[in-house]
């Protein structure tokens, strides 16, 4: 009996989510026998789905994900919904300090802050969304350096003030003292007279997913380092409630 339109669209549906849930390129006959198909279906179904660009071979034949699974993960980048769940939090925080206030992640080896609200204060401080600044220098690439989700540097670190940390041993206490009392801060080591600090949000799985923190001027910010710690903890165990799919008050006790 000929094969249905519907049996088609669940026998390519099957190859395609085995080809992309596997952590490694897989073979013809891999596919086959984990799809249980005939060889001749499998061929057919294969040649189309790369038509289609669902999948794709490598150099040496095996199939991995296609270009419209990339397309559709570089357009749908996940921090847009992290940006999109934390507005409300980061402007329960700015109202509260009337500091500035930022979320960062982290992309490779890198730290991007992808949002910010700004300070009420008249001398705040700029807009550091999508600005590119050494990690070590500011309290939310603290946090990922101290969390081990980036890694220092192996070279010369940068130094743009008198008092950024730019030794490794030094770097690695300080982080040290960041995950005992569960933030990292900056005193003028990004630029001088600016302070900041920060504390991390963590995914479903307990993974850290984002920087949470607020800067300003040092003078402001120096003496209100344990208020302002506390705040952004709670802050950030609401948020990561909501990342894990809960509404904040949700197994409160």
């Amino acid at each position: 009996m000929a094969t249905t339109g519907t049996q088609a669209v669940d026998r390519a549906a099957l190859l395609v989510s085995t080809v992309v849930q596997a952590d490694v390129p897989l073979s013809f006959a891999d596919l086959q026998e984990a799809c249980d198909l005939p060889k001749s279906t499998t061929s057919r179904m294969l040649t189309a789905l790369e038509r289609s660009e669902l999948i794709e071979r490598t150099e040496d034949g095996s199939y991995v994900a296609g270009g419209l699974f990339w397309l559709y993960a570089a357009r749908h980048d996940p921090g847009e919904d992290l940006v999109r769940l934390a507005a409300p939090t980061l402007a329960a925080i700015g109202e509260a300090t009337h500091e500035t206030v930022n979320l960062s992640v982290a992309r490779g080896d890198r730290v991007v802050q992808v949002a910010q609200v700004d300070s009420q204060f008249l001398l705040g401080t700029r807009d550091w969304t999508q600005v590119d600044v050494p990690a070590h220098c500011s309290s939310l690439g603290k946090v990922f350096l101290a969390w081990d989700v980036v890694q220092l540097s192996a070279g010369a670190l940068e130094k743009p003030t008198e008092v950024s940390l730019d030794d490794p041993g030094v770097l690695r206490a300080d982080f040290k003292r960041s995950r005992r009392r569960g933030w990292a801060i900056t005193v003028d080591e990004l630029e001088v007279g600016l302070a900041g600090i920060a504390v991390p949000v963590h995914g479903g799985r307990g993974q850290v997913v984002a920087a949470l923190g607020v800067s300003g001027p040092t003078q402001r910010l120096e003496a209100r380092f344990a208020e302002l710690g506390r705040l952004l903890t709670k802050h950030s165990a609401e948020l990561t409630e909501l990342l894990r799919g809960k509404t904040p008050q949700e197994g409160a006790a």
